[in-house]
């Protein structure tokens, strides 16, 4: 069935099978990078207290565009005033609008660890983020089967850069903590119809292990969402529209902020 990852995904592996640089050269130039600020830990921070992660993002292939001509340094610091823990920055050029320039922006504005928010099809895209000063990359576990997303994952902690893995539902959750994931996020959009499902993190919470750092995606817009979410147990949301769109970003950053994190059931009491 064609998702709305289909073609973006398409793009990504067509423009990855092109690449003729070699890997092995990208990585040893990777390690030479400084090293990278710590992204989970700055989640767990928080302790008991939600922590946000806060998203430089000028468009998205359903809404179309959402501030196509913003500042990502003056974002960031913004975000960064408001409380934010961490930072996620759209690199994606074709679907999103973003660039590794707005990443080196927004990174070189504030002292937060940053996200590259892309899709993550191969070696080379992990080795990347390195160069262009990503602290973490994203691993998207339905845009890659089980052998990809081990070598990634691999590859991500070999560069000594964290690696938000990505579920949308049990299936895939199973297949990221098997590959070894320990910053799992739930993205709450529907691979199929782009809709928001607001239940969809609260239903896979109890199925995380308490152990790992939890993150849930999309459809945050509000304080009411983000204390709902944070007293499920996730210590952190990561938060694009409605913070980008927000008239005062610092203040709907802050509104986000701080809400007290609830315990989450064992895996094994989750009822799967």
């Amino acid at each position: 069935m064609r998702t709305y990852l289909s073609g973006i995904l398409a793009a990504h592996r067509a423009a990855a099978a092109a690449d003729r640089r070699d890997v092995a050269a990208l990585v040893a130039e990777a390690r030479t990078r400084p090293a990278p600020r710590p992204f989970a830990a700055a989640l767990a921070a928080g302790g008991d207290r939600l922590a946000v992660i806060a998203e430089v993002k000028r468009r998205s292939p359903s809404k179309g565009d959402l501030a196509p001509d913003l500042d990502p340094a003056e974002v960031a610091a913004a975000y960064q005033a408001g409380g934010a823990a961490c930072l996620s920055v759209l690199t994606d050029v074709e679907f999103f609008g973003g660039s590794p320039a707005d990443l080196a922006a927004a990174r070189d504005a504030v002292d937060l660890p940053v996200l590259r928010k892309d899709f993550t099809v191969a070696p080379a895209d992990v080795a990347d983020a390195r160069l262009m000063g990503a602290d973490a990359v994203l691993l998207i576990v339905a845009a890659l089967d089980d052998a990809e997303l081990a070598e990634l994952l691999r590859l991500a902690g070999e560069l000594s850069l964290d690696a938000l893995v990505e579920v949308h539902d049990e299936a895939e959750l199973d297949r990221a903590l098997a590959a070894g994931a320990t910053l799992v996020g739930v993205n709450q959009r529907d691979l199929v119809t782009f809709a928001v499902d607001t239940a969809r993190a609260e239903r896979l919470a109890g199925a995380i292990p308490p152990g790992l750092v939890a993150v849930a995606e999309s459809g945050v817009r509000d304080g009411a969402d983000a204390a709902r979410l944070a007293a499920a147990g996730y210590q952190a949301v990561l938060v694009g529209e409605s913070l980008v769109t927000a008239p005062d970003r610092r203040a709907a950053l802050t509104a986000l902020a701080g809400h007290p994190v609830g315990a989450r059931a064992s895996a094994a009491g989750a009822g799967r």
